[in-house]
């Protein structure tokens, strides 16, 4: 029998590591309790990990009930589905839904090893404007959860490219299977065309400068190709900017790490196509509920939550739906000390 080469684990210089690779704690946090516990109390969240948002909000929400069949949208790395697992007890039925051909496969294999079979858990590789397409396989619901975040864990690893902080392909599609990465897409864009999408998909204050500056680059060949080379033209544009405005170092600083944020939002909408995805998912919903069923849907920005309240109203007004969100309702203080990524979050939700 051939004997299993030993491999060691990244070394790094200093006390703590810089590289997404070399944090070999957090990214097995079943073997670190004690390092995820930490990372966690210092308002960060682990590389590696996800955490779930507003689940204790969400619960109170769609009140599941044992026997019930439920779908959750966004399987993500499988948080609010345990959870409404557990509320069914080994009763019922949920259907789980995820686009991330990746992560699909690694939080079925988890799920699955915790004990959760098909009778009780069916999970489908389909985006979740097909949602008819689960009620026709598993019936129609009695409640339903929607949680429109990008998984930590898609945003923490450099390859997918959702984050300006680590160097990576400038990627940004949830199905790495389908679709062109966010660096082609920029080369096809006018700069009139990306400032529209800057500020209809993030309210980008410097839309017109970012994207002036980002197809100047492409134009003249310079390469946008990775996420730090992206990064590094709105720095500079924003810090440009920022001269004219008499600005401090920590202020300019902040201004930089938001507009890195937004843009790379904006791109990530428009590459998912997650506006359009949105409505298909919303034009559907009535169709594929109970009389009674409870809908839970988690917003991140102002443009998502603001197509969900207004179709949530419009179903009200044509009597598909009998309740709806009066307000959103948001995770709590302690929550987003403990995962700044909660901060953002609106919770609405509605009664057929």
């Amino acid at each position: 029998m051939e004997e299993k080469k030993h491999v060691r684990r990244p070394h790094y210089s200093g006390t703590h590591p810089r590289r997404f690779e070399e944090k070999y704690k957090e990214l097995n946090p079943n073997q670190y309790p004690e390092t995820v516990k930490k990372v966690i109390s210092k308002g960060s969240t682990p590389a590696g990990m996800h955490i779930s948002i507003a689940v204790k909000e969400i619960l109170e929400v769609l009140d599941i009930k044992e026997g019930e069949n439920g779908l959750d949208c966004t399987l993500g790395y499988g948080g609010h589905t345990r959870q409404m697992l557990k509320k069914l007890n080994g009763t019922g039925h949920l259907t789980s839904l995820d686009v991330d051909s990746e992560n699909i496969k690694r939080t079925e294999a988890m799920l699955r090893a915790e004990g959760y079979t098909e009778d009780r858990l069916s999970i489908m590789h389909i985006n979740f404007q097909n949602l008819d397409e689960a009620a026709k396989a598993h019936g129609k619901f009695d409640f339903v959860l929607a949680d429109l975040g990008v998984s930590s864990m898609q945003i923490d690893e450099p390859e997918r490219g959702f984050s300006w902080k680590h160097e990576g392909p400038l990627d940004l599609r949830l199905d790495q299977n389908s679709g062109e990465p966010a660096s082609e897409r920029l080369k096809e864009l006018d700069w009139d065309e990306l400032a529209g999408m800057l500020m209809e998909n993030a309210d980008e204050p410097y839309a017109e400068e970012i994207a002036k500056a980002v197809t100047g680059a492409i134009r003249k060949k310079q390469p946008v190709e990775t996420t730090t080379q992206l990064a590094e033209i709105i720095r500079k544009v924003v810090e440009h900017e920022a001269m004219n405005q008499d600005m401090k170092r920590a202020e300019i600083d902040e201004a930089v790490k938001k507009s890195c944020t937004r843009t790379f939002q904006a791109l990530r909408i428009d590459i998912n196509h997650e506006y359009e995805v949105l409505y298909n998912m919303l034009n559907k919903l009535p169709e594929v509920l109970n009389d009674g069923a409870r809908v839970a849907i988690l917003t991140f920005h102002s443009g998502e939550d603001r197509i969900v309240k207004k179709e949530f109203k419009f179903f009200k007004k044509e009597g598909w739906v009998s309740e709806i969100a009066d307000d959103v309702i948001r995770p709590s203080k302690e929550e987003c000390f403990t995962n700044p990524r909660a901060r953002s979050a609106k919770l609405r939700w509605m009664k057929k």
